[in-house]
């Protein structure tokens, strides 16, 4: 194996060097630390200019970052309560899932991701995460999914989880237990954010961190003294979406965001980097980024050795090895690590000759481990003004679980110990539990009255309660009524617009509401010009921190740009994920803020659920409300773009969502009716429902609502025209802009073929597929009752025609609703690959045009005989069907 290559250690001139150190020295001693770093990056940048590339400018060595000297100090007397606490919740964790496997070996559960952060969770729990108080907003704490179990332990000690729930443990439809990892939405009142998906913490967090500020600047909420904390691992930091950010928290100057990195140098399978060192990679990318950097590495023990150690043998034996190498250290016994790490030298192993194989083994603990090292390093952080903050702690995976799963590859998937084990662990931790209670994993709380339980008790009313908790109290917004958009009920006579212009509009109502027009948040992609939203920037202001420091090129122009400290719309640049992660912050701010926010989140459909549907997931698990618009939706809308830009799938795939709520209207007054009936359902009834609306840059004309449409559009489909469901020779559904093609089709058939058509508008294939499975069931499980009709079935009650649908999305789209339909039915849609071409040529291309709908209405009729075969051929003619052109989706 090559080695790193390493800047020389060897000193050709001591004295020198001992001066420039006294120099440092004398600066530190008598002009502070802002003076020393000033005049060390000012001889950076000398060094620089040159021709000097300076070693260690992103990376410093792999020590503590902060001296012992400078070291904030936990009490000593809080030191064996707390280790008695964490100790106790360690046991209860592993009790916990052990008892659940006992049950089934299905149910799972991990225990050595909390093993190596307990330490880390619990120095926050005891000194530094504030609950929501009188005084305080609350801390927002982003938990690592897999710890799970030891957040539960602790929940018990506090007594705010019973036996009985900690046995139900994975067991929440047999048991009604506790849920697998942060679910909000299975425990409403306990878990804030789900994490376990793993990237998606540390990216919501920064956004989250964000809003904060956002809130704090246009003055809805004091939140200057709350803090995001985000716990994640160094495996996880794998996942693109936990370092995506980086540069927009230290761009931003987030001081109110910390993250703690459980640095046990192992992923699922295996070590992270074995080949090297994972912690000093991420110091490099971290503090590349701009943020804060604390390396918590080694415990107090190491402390004493590295001061022995004059010669820095240590120090260079540190530099040498690899994370597999440390990974096996932490994993055998106290002879291996004196043979193998210090026996590289007598020099070495002298500087450990007075501790035995045990002291070594217990004593020369990783700093993640020792709860002072982690204590000043939380103190610091809090401290840390004008950057973003991570902290690096060198931990070790399944802590304590001995040959089980202490820094084994295999530690994540252990889901139980032997009794040797566990009888290991009780020694090792001190617990006072009985031979009986070990067999039985019988959970341990310490007596009531003890001194660590009253320290438990007393150190989180300092801080103000317990956490985790989550409370979705907050004030129910007066939303406007649906005669507030007249405008867009109306026809629009002459002019023409899309439904995303018909949305601008929709926003400027709202924007001038005095209810709610300051609960407005617009969200972006860098797209607002392509939606017709520049004139919001002269408006409501983007958000910046910083205001706007520049005159904007276009300050000629009456839409320029502008920022602004109290800046409303959020503009977040060319990154999805990242405005759907404002999106969240803003779409929970009524449960962690109790302010409840508005947000309308705009960008290209196609960039949509297929390119952050795990953040949709999660939005759904954290009870989100909110709108989410796809705009340019349809795989035929967006003409020249071609294949990457055209959507064909994503209104299925939010339909997935349980409590997502989808529509893909037609006209401006069925938008106004579904955003107006979202804001009444979310924001005055509060459900905990959130809305996916597809917009199209199409312009057509709009005409005026029906009477008595308001009904069937939130339903998901309504009469648009015609005589009525019975009457007619077929019925033509469609939806988005594809309606408008099943109007033309209509009037063709008409005109054409002398054959009456009924017209229906469907505003949700996905909310009418909901309704049927939901009559469906009650049906099935209600024999002895009269069998009820879905809202489909009762449309077409008296119906004998066919039906033909066709959508701008996969077939799939309308199929949805087949099982509801009982006369012949046809559907098209888009499957395939997208092109490049004009919307007549593309509509053509995939058989979903005026044309196309029509003759489809004819084949449906001579299905039926009610047309002949040479009627139908002189049809196929008329209307220029190619028979032999290839299928769209092969092509």
């Amino acid at each position: 194996m090559s080695e790193p290559k390493q800047f020389p250690l060897q000193d050709c001139d001591p004295q020198e060097t001992q001066e420039w150190k006294d120099a440092l020295d004398s600066v530190l001693a008598f002009e502070g630390t802002d003076r020393a770093q000033f005049l060390l990056k000012t001889l950076m940048a000398y060094a620089n200019s040159q021709g000097l590339s300076a070693p260690g400018d992103v990376n410093t060595p792999l020590a503590n970052t902060i001296p012992v000297s400078q070291e904030s100090k936990m009490p000593l007397a809080d030191i064996p309560l707390f280790e008695k606490l964490t100790n106790a919740m360690r046991w209860n964790a592993i009790a916990m899932v052990m008892r659940a496997g006992k049950i089934s070996s299905e149910l799972g559960g991990h225990i050595a991701t909390f093993g190596s952060s307990a330490t880390l969770i619990e120095i926050g729990m005891q000194y530094f995460f504030h609950a929501e108080s009188k005084d305080h907003g609350g801390d927002l704490i982003y938990f690592q999914g897999h710890a799970s179990p030891g957040i539960y332990a602790r929940a018990y000690l506090e007594g705010r989880l019973s036996d009985k729930q900690l046995d139900g443990f994975r067991q929440e439809i047999t048991k009604d237990g506790l849920s697998s990892y942060p679910h909000p939405w299975l425990m409403p009142d306990f878990w804030q954010f789900p994490t376990v998906s793993m990237g998606l913490g540390p990216l919501m967090a920064i956004y989250q961190a964000s809003f904060l500020k956002y809130l704090h600047n246009r003055g809805f909420a004091k939140t200057a003294n709350r803090r995001v904390w985000v716990f994640c691992g160094d495996g996880e930091l794998g996942e693109p979406e936990s370092l995506g950010a980086l540069n927009i928290a230290a761009r931003e100057q987030l001081d109110n965001l910390i993250f703690v990195i459980n640095c046990n140098l192992q992923r699922l399978d295996g070590p992270v980097w074995g080949n090297g060192q994972i912690i000093q990679e991420y110091e490099g990318v971290f503090r590349g980024a701009g943020w804060n950097v604390i390396k918590v590495i080694w415990g107090g023990l190491w402390d004493t050795l590295f001061e022995k150690d004059k010669a820095g043998l240590i120090a260079q034996r540190i530099t040498e090895c690899v994370d597999g190498e440390f990974q096996k250290f932490s994993g055998n016994d106290g002879a291996y690590l004196r043979q193998e790490f210090f026996g590289k030298s007598p020099e070495l192993l002298a500087l450990v000759a007075e501790y035995s194989d045990e002291q070594l083994k217990v004593g020369l603990i990783d700093g993640g481990h020792d709860p002072q090292k982690v204590y000043a390093a939380y103190a610091a952080a809090v401290a840390t003004q004008y950057k973003p903050t991570v902290i690096l702690a060198k931990t070790v995976k399944g802590f304590g679980m001995g040959k089980s799963g202490e820094a084994l590859n295999v530690a994540h998937q252990t889901k139980k110990m032997p009794a040797e084990e566990l009888k290991h662990f009780h020694d090792r931790f001190g617990l006072n539990l009985s031979t009986t209670d070990i067999e039985k994993l019988n959970y341990y709380k310490p007596e009531k009255n003890s001194a660590e339980m009253k320290f438990l008790k007393s150190q989180r009313e300092k801080l103000g309660g317990s956490l985790p908790a989550r409370n979705p109290a907050c004030e129910k917004l007066v939303v406007p009524e649906l005669s507030a958009f007249q405008a867009l009920l109306e026809d629009s006579g002459e002019r023409h617009i899309s439904t995303t212009m018909a949305y601008v509009r929709i926003l400027s109502v709202l924007l001038k509401d005095a209810n709610i027009k300051d609960r407005v948040v617009p969200i972006v992609a860098d797209e607002s010009r392509t939606f017709g939203m520049e004139g919001l920037f002269r408006q409501i202001g983007i958000y910046s921190p910083f205001g706007q420091r520049y005159q904007p090129e276009d300050k000629h122009l009456l839409m320029y740009y502008r920022e602004d400290e109290k800046g409303q719309l959020l503009q977040e640049g060319i990154s999805e994920a990242g405005a759907m992660s404002a999106w969240i912050a803003a779409a929970t701010s009524y449960s962690t803020n109790h302010v409840p926010m508005i947000p309308f989140y705009i960008y290209y459909s196609m960039f949509g659920f297929q390119r952050f549907g795990d953040l949709v997931w999660a939005s759904g698990d954290m009870c989100a409300r909110g709108f989410i618009l796809g705009a340019t939706a349809g795989r035929t809308t967006l003409a020249g773009e071609g294949l990457q830009h055209q959507d064909g799938h994503n209104f299925m795939m939010f339909g997935m969502t349980p409590n997502c709520v989808s529509y893909d209207p037609t006209f401006a007054y069925e938008l106004a009716v579904i955003v107006q009936n979202g804001m009444q359902r979310m924001y005055a009834n509060q459900e905990n429902i959130f809305y996916y609306l597809t917009l199209m840059n199409e312009n057509y004309h709009q005409p005026a609502m029906p009477q008595g449409a308001e009904a069937g559009i939130l339903k998901g489909m309504y009469q648009f025209s015609g005589s009525g469901s019975g009457s007619g020779s077929v019925n033509l559904l469609g939806s988005g802009t594809i309606l408008t093609e099943v109007i033309k089709a209509a009037d063709i058939l008409e005109k054409e073929f002398k054959i009456n058509a009924n017209i229906w508008s469907v505003t949700s294939f996905n909310e009418l597929r909901k309704d049927m499975d939901t009559v469906d069931r009650e049906n099935r499980l209600n024999p002895a009752e009269n069998r009820k009709l879905c809202y489909v079935e009762q449309c077409f009650k008296n119906n004998t025609s066919p039906i033909i649908a066709a959508t701008d999305y996969m077939k799939l789209n309308a199929n949805q609703i087949r099982p509801a339909i009982h006369v012949p039915y046809y559907v098209l849609g888009t499957d395939g690959f997208g092109r490049s071409d004009t919307r007549e040529a593309l509509r053509d291309f995939f058989e979903v045009n005026a044309n196309m709908i029509a003759y489809t209405a004819l084949y449906a009729l001579f299905e039926a005989g009610k047309i002949d075969k040479k009627a139908l051929l002189a049809a196929q003619k008329k209307l220029n069907i190619d028979a032999s052109r290839a299928e769209p989706m092969t092509v």
